[in-house]
């Protein structure tokens, strides 16, 4: 078993013995930001964008993808607690980038074990059994870095549960220098 569980625990009481005025942080986001990016470890939003505990409401997801329930939290975000600018932050090798719809549901059907990486190939170690329920869902993966942040952007910007005026800029970060390079998207 596992002591990964057991070191979070421990990190976590330490903490709760420091929490001191954290109590007191109101609900809303003090920066009045969002920011819709990568679940990647690499990724920290607190450090690359200079953020304290209860600054701004942080959205990650696999690629960082402005899916419906990326969506969904952004609107709650600015309709209930206030945010008024939004950024999306996509990276540098990123893993979205190295499967296809189509080989995440082929390696799903074989079996739920994980698979690994020979090189540029997804290959399945697992026995099985899996499952075909992979071959339904849009992963939304992607090939080209910059045109899925604009895709991400524009789907924010149209859709029709944010106000048109809400601002919304696109990023990538640099896992190999911990920088953000903006990715200009027209409005419109």
């Amino acid at each position: 078993m596992s002591t990964v569980v057991d070191e979070i625990l421990a990190a976590n009481a330490q903490y709760v013995s420091e929490f001191g005025d954290r109590r007191s942080l109101p609900l809303p986001p003090a920066r009045q930001v969002a920011i819709l990016t990568c679940m990647d470890a690499r990724l920290d939003p607190a450090h690359f964008a200079g953020l304290k505990e209860g600054d701004a409401h942080v959205i990650r997801n696999a690629g960082g993808r402005a899916s419906d329930d990326a969506i969904r939290s952004l609107v709650i975000s600015h309709k209930l607690l206030g945010t008024q600018e939004c950024l999306v932050v996509h990276h540098t090798n990123c893993g979205m980038q190295l499967f296809t719809d189509e080989v995440m549901g082929d390696l799903l059907a074989q079996s739920l074990d994980t698979a690994v990486l020979d090189g540029d190939r997804w290959r399945d170690i697992g026995t099985g059994p899996g499952s075909s329920a992979g071959r339904s869902i849009d992963w939304l993966t992607f090939r080209d870095l910059e045109e899925s942040v604009r895709e991400d952007v524009r789907r924010i910007r149209q859709s029709p549960l944010l106000p048109p005026t809400l601002p919304v800029r696109g990023f990538i970060y640099d896992v190999t220098t911990g920088g953000l390079q903006e990715v200009m998207v027209p409005e419109g």
